[in-house]
């Protein structure tokens, strides 16, 4: 369970599947195959994970070539969120283009590679947008130390970097996470955290932060937004002096959502190489589907949450 599921049974968005006024939840899964088409590389009893995203029925030019996470026509859907159902089922079917080959040695955390391959993607275009000139990012920030930004902080730390990671907690699971990680964990003011950063991975969709971060990167720093901010709310900003400050700086700030078939595989890897114990201390509560509506309920030590549908 995340925020998105959360949001969808308030009734903030989510869309049924045409025809119907129902929507299963479930887009992060994690299956174990019951029967695979002959052929096919699936045999019964591996583990399996479903892509979240299918392309648009007639193709844009970026769903035509497999990259369904930058859909331009906006006809995608994905189950659990939009049109199709999700994975929240003690049965489904699942076609073999979009299921993920998850290794044995992974168990139960593989339940963790959709949301780390939201971070392959983050990272991906990070590392394009850093090849635009000679670039050597040596700090990294993320902010937020949520399921998203703990795995953020994971890539980072497999790429070498100095990472950084600011939250508001003081206590509980999150500090001693970022600890274990070999990260700096930070709770104090944005600025003191990010000043430097080469990268920030922007994790809370908070927006006051987001404005904050974007002004005290190093030169050329790059500002990656994958958290979604509730509308609403009104800052004060001097847009003048942001924009000075990204020109000059020659920063860049964009938004990444998401993921396709090579940022899934991304994340396996990732997290084939990360420490098992590590992976499996960020799932704090798992909880039986008959009580299912629990896991929606945040509680003060939680990371991630996750339902077992065969208990």
């Amino acid at each position: 369970m995340c925020g998105t599921d959360r949001e969808i049974v308030a009734g903030a968005y989510g869309w049924p599947p045409p025809g119907r006024d129902r929507l299963v939840l479930g887009h992060e899964s994690l299956g174990r195959v019951l029967d695979g088409p002959g052929g096919s590389q699936f045999l019964p009893g591996d583990l399996v994970v479903g892509m979240v995203r299918r392309p648009d029925p007639e193709p844009c030019a970026a769903c035509a070539i497999g990259q369904w996470d930058m859909c331009r026509n906006g006809r995608y859907t994905e189950h659990g969120i939009k049109e199709l159902d999700g994975f929240a089922a003690e049965r489904y079917v699942l076609p073999v283009d979009a299921a993920v080959a998850v290794p044995a040695a992974l168990g139960r955390v593989a339940v963790l590679v959709e949301p780390a391959s939201v971070v392959a993607k983050a990272w991906d275009h990070i590392d394009g947008i850093g090849a635009r000139a000679a670039w050597f990012p040596q700090r990294v920030l993320v902010t937020g130390a949520g399921p998203i930004g703990l795995l953020a902080a994971l890539f980072a730390m497999q790429r070498g970097y100095d990472v950084h990671v600011l939250d508001i907690v003081t206590e509980g699971p999150k500090p001693a996470l970022v600890g274990d990680l070999g990260a700096t964990y930070h709770c104090g003011p944005a600025g003191e955290a990010c000043a430097g950063a080469d990268v920030v991975v922007e994790c809370t969709g908070v927006g006051h932060l987001v404005f904050d971060v974007l002004t005290c990167t190093a030169p050329a720093g790059i500002v990656c937004l994958t958290g979604v901010s509730a509308g609403g709310r009104q800052l004060r900003v001097d847009a003048g002096a942001l924009n000075r400050e990204l020109v000059l700086q020659n920063d860049v700030v964009f938004g990444s959502v998401n993921a396709n078939a090579g940022h899934y595989r991304d994340a396996v890897e990732a997290l084939t190489r990360a420490d098992p114990d590590w992976l499996s201390r960020l799932i704090t509560r798992r909880v039986p589907l008959h009580d299912w509506p629990s896991a929606l309920q945040r509680q003060g030590e939680d990371v991630k949450v996750v339902v077992d549908l065969d208990r």
